[in-house]
């Protein structure tokens, strides 16, 4: 009677939970649900759909195509990006330069970001870089020792919202106008957009990770048995000069090791929205070359343009695909802005405007789940890319609104 009394309640306890239940810490269902169903049906439709515009053949060359060249000049290329941050990073923590920086600049970024000032070295390095360098801060205990748990998430987005800024914004400052003018103060504009965006998505990330964490615990550091004050850091043994080497060498391996981490989250969400947001090749054709897709974003932001012109202030409806494209890749992203400029399809405000949100989504899809995925907070990944959204938007707008104050 009782094993009978049991079951019944393992089984209740299955239908509560969707048919999922616990043994032994792990989940079990169904080997054939209608989950099982149900995704088949969604995943089908998406390929068919995909398969009936491009063909079964290029679809698959495309893909295959696009995450091969994603690889070999996107991936490698932050990788070594990350190698050389993440040296210059071990030597700014190994020498106290982080130290300085948190001491200096902590009245500061407390009531901006609600973040300790050593952050500013994530932001300094991420603008200078790429999104991913600020995991090779976070790798090192005397960047770490500053953070509590809570506030650790939110470097993925505040090092995401300066992501690969010093690139773009020179790269806009380098356009001509039609009439040969320069768009310096357009760009300018759009870094201050990007910081309002960035401020946005971490504090919003905050208020989640408050609530998980609480205000109190300290980041977990490797070295967590010796106690430091605020006014101590943990050096490495040797001399100056094998400190340096060490230091060096140390940080650019992390570099090494977050820029493999990375490959799936790239290759896999960058090369999804690339075939959503790209069109056929010049001549309206299907190849199976690398980048080609079926525009969906593009159509789906001209029928949202009602409400994105007032937001954004675009020339023209052509202009939105710049930051869809950003949430994949940045450098994708402005290589777009030189054909709308020359065509007379952006202005002043739009530099403003793309600048912001280049700059604040630099890539945040194919990244962040990497990101999240190396400080080990998976379970927020999804937060985090919503938080990132409402800041990136919020980045366009205030980018919109002190173009049109200012100029």
């Amino acid at each position: 009677m009782q094993g009978e009394l049991s079951l019944k309640k393992t089984k209740d306890s299955e239908a509560m939970t969707g048919g999922v239940a616990e043994r032994g810490g792990v989940r079990v269902k169904k080997a054939f649900s209608l989950e099982t169903l149900v995704f088949l049906g969604i995943f089908g439709a998406i390929f068919g759909a995909l398969g009936s515009r491009m063909g079964m053949v290029n679809l698959m060359n495309t893909m295959l195509n696009t995450a091969y060249d994603l690889l070999m000049n996107t991936v490698f290329y932050i990788m070594a990006i990350a190698v050389i941050a993440g040296a210059v990073a071990g030597l700014l923590t190994e020498f106290g330069v982080v130290a300085a920086i948190n001491k200096i600049l902590s009245p500061l970024m407390k009531p901006l970001y609600g973040l300790p000032g050593a952050a500013v070295v994530g932001v300094m390095t991420t603008y200078l870089s790429d999104n991913p360098a600020v995991l090779t801060l976070a790798e090192d205990d005397n960047f770490r020792r500053y953070f509590k748990k809570y506030q650790l998430p939110a470097l993925t987005n505040i090092g995401t919202a300066f992501g690969m800024g010093m690139i773009i914004t020179t790269f806009m400052i380098g356009l001509k106008s039609p009439d040969g003018g320069s768009y310096t103060a357009a760009a300018l504009i759009g870094n201050l957009g990007a910081v309002i965006g960035s401020i946005v998505s971490a504090r919003l990330m905050l208020i989640k990770t408050k609530k998980m964490y609480g205000t109190e615990e300290m980041a977990d550091v490797k070295n967590s048995g010796v106690k430091l004050s605020m006014n101590e850091r943990i050096i490495r043994n040797g001399s100056v000069g094998g400190r340096f080497m060490e230091a060096m060498l140390e940080g650019g391996k992390n570099g090494v090791s977050m820029g493999v981490a990375i490959i799936p989250g790239v290759l896999i969400i960058c090369t999804v929205v690339m075939m959503l947001t790209n069109g056929a090749s010049d001549d309206g054709t299907f190849t199976g070359a690398a980048y080609e897709g079926i525009g969906f974003l593009p159509w789906v932001a001209e029928k949202f343009n009602v409400i994105l012109s007032p937001l954004f202030g675009f020339t023209s409806a052509e202009g939105i695909s710049v930051p869809i494209t950003a949430l994949g890749a940045a450098g994708a992203a402005i290589g777009l802005v030189p054909g709308l400029v020359e065509g007379g399809l952006a202005t002043g405000n739009d530099i403003a405007v793309f600048t912001a949100m280049c700059m604040c989504w630099s890539g945040y899809l194919s990244t962040h789940v990497a990101m999240m995925d190396s400080l080990k907070f998976r379970n927020l990944t999804g937060h985090a890319i919503l938080c990132h959204t409402i800041g990136g938007l919020c980045a366009g707008v205030a980018a919109h609104w002190i173009y049109i104050l200012i100029c």
